[in-house]
């Protein structure tokens, strides 16, 4: 079975456990740091996925860096996917949870691009628009993006709002063309 369909599946479990236990939000930031922790460090990343290196060492490791600091749910997650040696789903396994989590929820994330640093107010009024397109909460993280030059581009799951003064040129000059 694909790494994907495996991810989507313990997405839709996890959630379904925090849902339970009424710690959604709490188990998407956790999974969000135990995957960055581990992605920012090569040789944690090395030991987990090296083949020759027991289940049982690998999970005293965690459980070193990571039981007490993570919710009870995010903690035997973890060691499923070390016991079933899936712990290289991890990345995909919280961008599934968060997907699984924001639709339940009715919000959505947003990425804006800009091409300077937008305000807190600027990211609100972003938010408060794209709810109403939407009807969804919106929850914005922000890039700058300097090639933009002006405007913003806005990202919501798989659709891209192009407000930017180098898409509305790009625009422009197939126009002309």
């Amino acid at each position: 079975m694909s790494d994907i369909v495996v991810a989507k599946r313990y997405a839709k479990a996890l959630f379904e456990v925090a849902k339970e236990k009424n710690i959604i939000s709490q188990v998407e930031e956790e999974l969000k740091s135990v995957a960055s922790a581990i992605r920012d460090n090569a040789d944690l990343q090395k030991f987990l996925n090296h083949p020759n290196i027991g289940n049982t060492v690998k999970t005293d490791l965690l459980k070193q860096i990571f039981e007490g600091n993570v919710s009870e749910p995010v903690w035997n997650t973890l060691l499923v996917l070390i016991d079933k040696g899936r712990q290289s789903i991890l990345d995909t396994l919280v961008l599934d949870y968060a997907k699984v989590a924001n639709e339940a929820l009715g919000q959505a994330s947003a990425i804006v691009y800009s091409a300077f640093v937008l305000s807190d107010a600027q990211q609100a009024e972003i938010a408060s628009h794209f709810s109403k397109v939407t009807g969804k909460t919106i929850r914005v993280s922000t890039v700058v993006e300097p090639k933009l030059l002006g405007g913003v581009q806005v990202r919501i799951g798989d659709r891209l709002y192009d407000g930017s003064l180098a898409g509305k040129l790009g625009r422009l000059a197939k126009a002309l063309v």
